[in-house]
Parts: structure tokens; sequence; C-alpha cells
């Protein structure tokens, strides 16, 4: 039977979007939560949104307490919790809709991992469980729950360096744009790059903080410490290239700025010498323009004699400032 995709339609099952058990044979497809195995590890992905699930969660002998308080939590923030036989976390990533890998939406992707038993659950599809069935329905395997851990965030990491790369291009282009003197993004469009690599600072921050919590921990299994302490590195491997790509994009928006603040200060400094050129002629005009007695020029040719009395003093306005150096 072929598995279905993450968020397509539901095999047999409560709530069951795809079962692998692993074999030394290969990867075999699960059909029925319930089904028995002998002790072979086992991955459920399972939709927190069926009822059937919860109480599937609730009444499994094969969970532990720890695991099912993980698996049907209503908390939305990232958080790890931890027995001497299971690891169970929340973590973040985003969703995804059937005709867009990128919402930019986060969801939460609860996971409990015990010796024998890996159940992963979401409430709505997210990219990271798609990208995981995709290689175990290949020829990848997770014999072990340290190695089905290290493919989810793995694949979380993945889905957030695509993010990462795309906002970078986009950053790049302005930075290129600038160089070459071309029209650059507009503000609304860099500030939602900067609103998505904050989301995605945030996200990885709360990633990093939950291996941190776990590599400290004395419950932990020791054969998953190697794997958290890797997955760890990786997280604020990936948090550098956020940091990075936040401080190109706030270099870029300084340019901006600066390049709009000297535009605006050329139109100003342009206004303020028209004005001063101005001045004069205009006091010429103002004296001609009053109603009293003995006025200049009142006889013949007058109109031309004010008229070249006000180019004039425009004249030497301007050659007054010339040579102050107001004009560069």
């Amino acid at each position: 039977m072929r598995e279905p995709r993450e968020g397509g339609p539901p095999a047999l099952g409560p709530g069951l979007i795809w079962g692998i058990e692993f074999t030394p044979e290969g990867n075999r497809a699960v059909e029925d939560c319930n089904s028995a195995h002998d002790g072979r590890l086992r991955w459920l992905h399972l939709n927190l949104a069926d009822h059937g699930t919860r109480q599937w969660v609730e009444t499994s002998p094969e969970l532990p307490a720890a695991a099912r308080e993980v698996l049907l939590s209503q908390d939305r923030h990232q958080r790890a919790l931890v027995d001497p036989i299971t690891v169970a976390c929340v973590l973040h990533d985003f969703e995804r809709d059937f005709d867009s890998e990128d919402t930019g939406r986060i969801g939460a992707l609860h996971m409990a991992l015990t010796g024998n038993l890996i159940v992963s659950a979401r409430h709505h599809p997210v990219g990271s469980a798609d990208i995981v069935h995709r290689r175990l329905s290949g020829s990848e395997m997770a014999m072990t729950p340290p190695r089905a851990l290290d493919m989810m965030v793995s694949a979380m990491l993945e889905n957030f360096g695509r993010v990462i790369a795309r906002l970078s291009g986009e950053v790049q282009a302005a930075e290129d744009a600038l160089v070459e003197d071309r029209p650059v993004p507009g503000s609304h469009r860099l500030l939602d790059v900067r609103r998505r690599l904050a989301q995605l600072h945030r996200m990885l921050d709360g990633m990093k903080s939950v291996f941190r919590r776990l590599e400290i921990d004395d419950d932990l299994p020791a054969d998953m410490l190697p794997t958290v302490e890797k997955l760890s590195q990786r997280v604020q491997g990936v948090g550098g290239d956020i940091i990075s790509v936040l401080n190109q994009l706030r270099s870029v928006r300084d340019e901006i700025n600066d390049q709009s603040n000297q535009r605006v200060n050329q139109n100003l400094y342009l206004l303020s010498v028209m004005t001063a050129l101005m001045l004069p002629a205009t006091l010429v005009t103002g004296i001609f323009g009053m109603n009293t007695g003995d006025l200049p020029l009142v006889g013949h040719h007058g109109t031309v004699g004010a008229t070249v009395l006000a180019a004039g003093s425009a004249l030497a306005t301007f050659l007054f400032l010339r040579g102050r150096g107001f004009f560069r």
C-alpha cells in the first residue's frame, strides 16, 4: 500500500497519517496503530486533530506517562520532558498547505521516543514530517530512537535552511541593486524579510534551549546524548546564519536610509539656494509694488529698468554665494 503524503488522506487506524516499522529486511508500512509487533522499532505519525488519536494515546500501554503528557499537551511553546525510558519534546516547524510549502505559520510537532516506539504528532501539516516520510519511504532507515530524532530535527533545519536561503537571496539582491545604482525593493518588503528572520530566530532560540536542557538532564539515556549534543551544535550554526543575514539586512537598510537622507538634504540645499537667489528680486518687486510717492523709474521704460535691477540683484547674490563656496 502506498504511504499517504503528510496531511493527505489518513491510513487505517486512529488518526494515523503514516506508520513505518524498521526490520532487517527494510522498512515496512504500518496500517494499524494497534497491530502487534515483535519489539522492532516502529514510527507512527499521528493527527492530533482526530479524536481517535487522543483516545489511543491515552490508552496505549506502550506509551509511558511522560510521553502521553507531551503528546497530548496543549502547550504551544517548545519544551522537553525526560524520564529514564522516554524522551519527549515539542518543537516548532512551519505549517504547510497543499499548494504552499512555506505558509509562514508556526506549528508545533509533538514527539515521544521510547525503546521500541516513536510517536510524532501534529494538529496541522508541517514540512519536516513530509521530508522524513519521503526519506523513510525510500532506502533511509531509523533503526534507533536517536537516529529518528536526528532525522526529524535535521528535516526541520533543512526546512529552515530553505527559508533562510531565500531571504538571504532577497537581501543580497537588494545589496547588489544599491551597488549598481538600480531600484531597490520597497521598505515594506525589507520589513517583511526582517520579520521572517526574527521569527526564525525565535524558533531556533527555543529549539536551542530545548537541547541545552536535554544535554544537562541526568535522566537522558546515554545513547541519546551524542545525538542531542550534535543537534544542539547544528541548531546554533543555523542560528548564526540567521544573525549573519540580519546583520547584512541591517547594513542594507542603513545604506538605503543614508541615500534617502542624502537625497532629502540635496533637495533642501537646492531649495535653500533658490530661495536665496530669489530673495533680492522679491525685495525689488516688493519696493516697486508699494503705493507711495517718489518711486524711481516711474517714467518710460521703468518696467525694463526694474526687471534689470531684480535680475542684477539675483546675479550679485549668486556671485556672492559662489565666492563663499556655497555651490559644490
